[in-house]
């Protein structure tokens, strides 16, 4: 019996830190378009870095894994050339991974004011026949409060004051994230979300990859939030600042 395609992603990053070799065998060796800009092309790319690697040093713990149509989207927690958490995501054609996008962030070394980690958290995937909807709501989150600045709509999105944050550096509750955005500010740092490239969700897990700017740097941003009774109840994510184009090892691009 055919694996799943969330059990394929599962084993292939796994086998980062096990040298396995079988999980290899999933992704076409003939197609293979890689979107991590510091990576080669193509199946050559990946084995590079991978040997590259010093010896036994990789870890990779995939927390959550989520499937939409032909896309599978990972949160691991790595050891990948140092304490990263990343996303990952892999499209499939014919039961074959031909592509792959991700955004790695240092791991904090502690957890968060609220005293979360960048990946702990419930991890049960329910209200599968809610996916589109809480797609739609995250998407119109980001559109109107990060893209657009509309931030009397905020409220709109939450439960009250109730949100769980796990970004390393923000505290729980709506109060919090308005509180360190005030902060920010006061020091002269920005955020700002300038286009949404994907969403993608299953269930009351939602994945958002966007392009923007904080504190002045290109940055791409990947939030994964969870949505309860149709409000955003708990979000992580991880903010990685985009390689200039000289120091891109391939020419696909980092959406």
């Amino acid at each position: 019996m055919e694996k799943s395609n969330k059990q394929k992603i599962s084993d292939l990053l796994k086998a980062i830190e096990t040298g396995a070799i079988e999980p290899v065998g999933y992704i076409n060796p003939n197609k293979y378009i890689q979107h991590n800009l510091a990576i080669g092309d193509g199946l050559a790319g990946f084995g590079a870095v991978l040997q590259q690697l010093p010896p036994k040093s990789a870890k990779a713990n995939t927390v959550r894994v989520f499937q939409d149509g032909d896309f599978v989207f990972a949160h691991t927690d790595y050891n990948f050339f140092g304490p990263k958490i990343g996303f990952d995501i892999f499209r499939f054609e014919n039961s074959k991974i031909v592509e792959h996008w991700d955004n790695l962030q240092e791991k904090a070394a502690s957890a968060n004011p609220s005293g979360h980690s960048m990946t702990d958290g419930t991890t049960e995937i329910k209200d599968l026949s809610k996916t589109e909807a809480n797609k739609t709501l995250v998407r119109n989150f980001i559109n109107d409060i990060l893209v657009n600045g509309k931030i009397d709509k905020l409220a709109d999105y939450f439960n009250g004051d109730d949100y769980i944050q796990h970004n390393p550096l923000i505290p729980d509750k709506l109060s919090g994230l308005g509180k360190m955005l005030g902060e920010w500010a006061k020091q002269g740092i920005t955020m700002k979300y300038d286009k949404i490239h994907k969403v993608l969700g299953e269930g009351n897990f939602v994945l958002v990859v966007s392009e923007g700017h904080l504190a002045g740097k290109h940055n791409a941003f990947y939030d994964l939030f969870r949505v309860e009774n149709e409000k955003i109840a708990e979000h992580w994510d991880v903010i990685e600042e985009i390689l200039s184009k000289e120091n891109w090892k391939n020419n696909n691009g980092k959406f």
